[in-house]
């Protein structure tokens, strides 16, 4: 089976800075041509530096059916890639073989005509397609009701707000059928009730068959619509894999980043302190990124010349707008007298935090009468949604944890 997208060590170069020059008087059109030679050995090396790959020798496949999540920083050439799909750019080098119709959503005011109506670019669109007048009408009113620009579809689309450009836009693409449809992070545009319902129609489409390339930097979308994603850096392919396994490369790249803290030798002139405290996984290594259904586990070493009765260790976490979601506490009655060293291990069930960024603080107390050590947001580690129904809610304010609750639902006469 011949896959729907092919693309074969794919390049894309931009010259930075580079302007034509124009000449104000035949002399000085002479005395240009005159001095190039000259003027173009001498500054080749300089030429060379302001050569910039946005991509370079990026091959794929992608087969009827997949939907593909393509990933990465700014800058690493993921728009670029779809330009060149879309047709709207053209490559340096390398080849694409596209069969099918394309369709595309990568900005606003992209595909329409701002002179045109609603409705004179949704017949547009689709003949641009290659779709039959009679094709279009059957469509047309279900993305005139999916786009809820009933009373502006006479009307040109350059007097739309951005919302309403693309909400018309999204229902085009997906309700056309083009065989690919290929959608970057234009839908970041609309509000969040038409975020989901896009979402929910991509799953749609994606079901019937039809091949979507979906970039985006919501890892819980891309985890809940993409069965394979490609993670591009700088340019090139850095992985093509399973979704999950894409996606927990790219989050832990820095994984060690903020994830452990050490005492300075101030601290052994204390009575007794935290000597280090580590964020680890299931495996023990250092970490800082996880997913919403994976363990965090965090190891504290304390040294202290003498044990003081009833001390306890407190563990703090705060989410990235500095709420305390929950503390934790372990008495330390177990530990003899006469101990100067010992470590506990803290265990974060899955499944308890929400996609976010926390903070620990720590502290080594006796309850009601005194604070001995307190350090305050030492170590940091992130949460990710790795598919959930909460996905298309990312970015939200959806809570601290994720819910316990059980919940019984039952028919009443």
């Amino acid at each position: 089976m011949k896959p729907i997208i092919k693309v074969e060590n794919l390049s894309k170069q931009y010259r930075l800075g580079a302007r034509k020059k124009r000449h104000s008087t035949l002399l000085d059109s002479l005395a240009a041509g005159f001095r190039a030679p000259f003027a173009n050995f001498k500054n080749r090396a300089r030429n060379d530096k302001n050569i910039f790959w946005a991509l370079k020798d990026v091959s794929f496949e992608v087969m009827s059916g997949e939907v593909v999540g393509i990933i990465g920083r700014n800058g690493a050439g993921k728009s670029t890639l779809l330009k060149i799909l879309s047709r709207i750019t053209r490559p340096t080098a390398g080849e694409i073989t596209l069969r099918g119709r394309v369709e595309s959503l990568l900005e606003v005011g992209t595909g329409f005509h701002s002179e045109l109506t609603g409705r004179e670019n949704i017949f547009l669109n689709g003949a641009i397609l290659g779709m039959r007048r009679e094709e279009i009408a059957r469509k047309f009113d279900e993305i005139v009701s999916f786009a809820e620009v009933e009373k502006f579809l006479d009307t040109p689309v350059k007097h739309y707000s951005s919302g309403m450009y693309v909400r018309l836009a999204f229902a085009v693409a997906a309700h056309l059928e083009p065989e690919i449809l290929i959608v970057d992070e234009v839908l970041a545009v609309g509000d969040i009730e038409f975020q989901n319902k896009c979402l929910g129609k991509m799953d749609e489409v994606s079901k019937s068959g039809r091949t979507i390339l979906f970039v985006s930097h919501q890892m819980g979308t891309i985890a809940q619509l993409c069965q394979r994603t490609i993670l591009l850096e700088r340019g090139a392919v850095a992985m093509n894999d399973k979704t999950s396994v894409v996606i927990e490369h790219y989050v832990n790249q820095n994984k060690t980043k903020d994830a452990f803290y050490a005492a300075n030798e101030a601290a052994a002139n204390r009575e007794m302190y935290v000597e280090s405290a580590a964020i680890l996984n299931e495996d023990g290594g250092g970490q800082s990124s996880f997913r919403h259904d994976e363990r965090v586990r965090v190891n504290i070493k304390c040294r202290t010349p003498r044990m003081f009765r009833g001390v306890e260790l407190r563990m703090v976490v705060k989410d990235g707008r500095n709420i305390t979601v929950f503390t934790a506490d372990a008495e330390l009655v177990s530990l003899r007298q006469n101990t100067e060293a010992f470590e506990v291990d803290f265990t974060i069930p899955a499944v308890t935090l929400r996609p976010n960024a926390y903070s620990l603080t720590f502290a080594l107390f006796v309850p009601h009468q005194d604070i001995i050590e307190l350090i305050e947001d030492v170590v940091h580690f992130s949460v990710f949604d790795s598919g959930t129904k909460y996905a298309q809610s990312e970015g939200l304010d959806y809570g601290l944890v994720f819910s316990p609750c059980e919940t019984s639902v039952k028919t009443i006469a």
